[in-house]
C-alpha cells in the first residue's frame, strides 16, 4: 500500500508500506551498517527518531531472539530500499516485516533512500512524519513541523529500566533488595570478580554480556537512580550507558555522575559520554546530522591506531568547553569531534562511540578491559 514521507521543509518522498497501516513521527535520520538491522532496530538511542538504512536490501536473512538488544523496538519507524520478505539463515525464526507488525513500528520499503541520505547531509537530521492513511501533502508538512524536536528533550526516561534488576546469566533478575549481602547470594557472584552499578539510559544487553565476561557482576539501576543508591550496592565501578534524546536535558543523571565521579572508577558509553563531560564542566550541542553506522575511524590520540567504530548519536561534546582537568583521547577523523575522554587524576573516562559493537567491529572491546584494570588497581 502507498505511503508517504513528508520533512519539515517540504520534502516528500514515496513508497509502499511492508508492515500495514500507519501513521508515526520523529526525527529522520540514516544508518551506513551494511548488517545487524535488528540490532539497531533494538537500541534504545533510536527513540523518538525514524531510520533510514542505507544498505538497499534489508530483511534477507529474518530476525531471531538472540540478536536483539534489549527487550523492545524504540525507533518511531523504519525505512529500506528494498524489503526481502523470503529470508534464509539457519538462526532465523521469523521474517522482519512480522517481527515489526509484532511492536507496532511502521516499515515502508522502495523508497529512493539515496535521496534521502543526501537530503539528510545538505541539510541535516529533520522531524518527518510517514503514513499510508493521511496522503494529503501539505497536511503531513504540517504535522512534521509540529512534531516535537529532540533538543532539549529527556528520553532517557522513557526507555529506562523502572526498577533495578541484576544481569544473572543472560537473564533479567527483578530485586527489590540490592543489599551487598543478599547480591553477594546470587550464583553469578562466586565467579566475579568485580561488581559493576550500571546507570541504565537505554543500554544495550552486549555491554551486559561484555561485562559479564570479564567477571562481571551487572546491577542495572534505572536513570532516576541516585547516588546514595547506587553506591549502597558497594560497587567496585560504576558504568553510564548509551542512550536517546539530548544529553543536557537529564539534569538527574548528570548530577548523579558529578556525585559519583572520584568515589569509584566510572566509564560511559554514547550519552554517558556526553553525561560525564557534561558532569566535569564541558558542555554538549547538536550535530548537522549526526553518526549512525558501524564504519566511522576514530583516532586514539595516545596510541595513534585508528578504530572502526560503530557509532549511533546526534549531539556531541564541545572539545573548547572541557576543562584543563579533561583530556581528549580520540577524535573521529570524518569531522574531528570528540570521540574519547578521561579525567587526568581521577579514574574516569568515556567514549562516544560504541565499543560492545552489536551490531558493528570489534576494535575497541579493549575499554571494557581498560576499566576492569581500573577497578583492580
Amino acid at each position: 500500500m502507498k505511503a508517504l514521507i513528508a520533512l519539515e521543509d517540504g520534502r516528500i518522498f514515496e513508497g509502499r508500506s511492508f508492515t500495514g497501516h500507519g501513521e508515526t513521527q520523529g526525527e529522520l535520520v540514516f544508518n551506513t551498517s551494511m548488517t545487524g538491522y535488528q540490532e539497531i532496530l533494538t537500541d534504545p538511542s533510536y527513540k523518538g527518531q525514524i531510520v533510514t538504512m542505507t544498505y538497499p536490501l534489508i530483511g534477507n536473512y529474518g530476525v531471531n531472539p538472540e540478536d536483539e538488544e534489549s527487550l523492545d523496538i524504540h525507533m518511531s519507524g523504519f525505512v529500506v530500499r528494498e524489503y526481502e520478505a523470503d529470508y534464509s539463515n539457519w538462526r532465523a525464526t521469523g521474517d522482519l516485516a512480522g517481527y515489526l507488525r509484532k511492536h507496532g513500528i511502521l516499515g515502508i520499503e522502495q523508497v529512493d533512500t539515496r535521496a534521502i541520505t543526501r537530503h539528510i547531509r545538505l541539510a541535516g537530521a529533520m522531524r518527518a512524519v510517514m503514513s499510508t492513511r493521511d496522503l494529503d501533502h501539505e497536511s503531513l508538512v504540517e504535522k512534521a513541523k509540529s512534531a516535537p524536536s529532540l533538543v532539549n528533550r529527556d528520553l532517557a526516561s522513557s526507555v529506562s529500566c523502572s526498577s533495578p534488576y541484576v544481569w544473572e546469566q543472560g537473564k533479567i533478575l527483578e530485586m527489590d533488595n540490592l543489599s551487598p549481602e543478599r547480591l553477594s547470594g546470587l550464583a553469578s557472584w562466586g565467579k566475579a570478580r568485580f561488581r559493576v552499578a550500571i546507570i541504565d539510559c537505554g543500554l544495550k544487553f552486549n555491554q551486559l554480556r561484555l561485562l559479564s565476561q570479564r567477571g562481571c557482576q551487572c546491577v542495572v539501576f534505572p536513570a532516576t537512580a541516585e547516588a546514595e543508591q547506587i553506591l549502597a550496592c558497594r560497587p567496585d565501578g560504576i558504568f553510564f550507558s548509551n542512550g536517546p534524546g539530548d544529553p543536557a536535558a537529564v539534569s538527574n543523571v548528570i548530577s548523579t555522575a558529578r556525585a559519583v565521579i572520584g568515589k569509584k572508577p566510572v566509564f560511559g558509553i554514547c550519552l554517558g559520554h556526553q553525561i560525564l563531560s557534561l558532569a566535569l564542566g564541558g558542555s554538549t550541542y547538536k550535530l548537522k546530522f549526526g553518526h549512525r553506522g558501524g564504519n566511522q575511524p576514530v583516532k586514539d590520540l595516545e596510541t595513534g591506531k585508528i578504530e572502526i567504530t560503530a557509532q549511533n548519536h546526534g549531539f556531541a561534546v564541545d572539545e573548547s568547553s572541557l576543562p584543563a582537568s579533561v583530556e581528549v583521547t580520540h577524535i573521529n577523523l570524518n569531522d574531528q569531534t570528540v570521540e574519547g575522554i578521561r579525567h587526568r587524576e581521577l579514574p574516569a573516562f568515556s567514549v562516544q562511540y560504541h565499543p560492545e559493537n552489536a551490531p558493528g567491529p570489534h576494535d575497541s572491546e579493549y575499554l571494557f578491559d581498560r576499566f576492569v584494570s581500573m577497578m583492580a588497581a
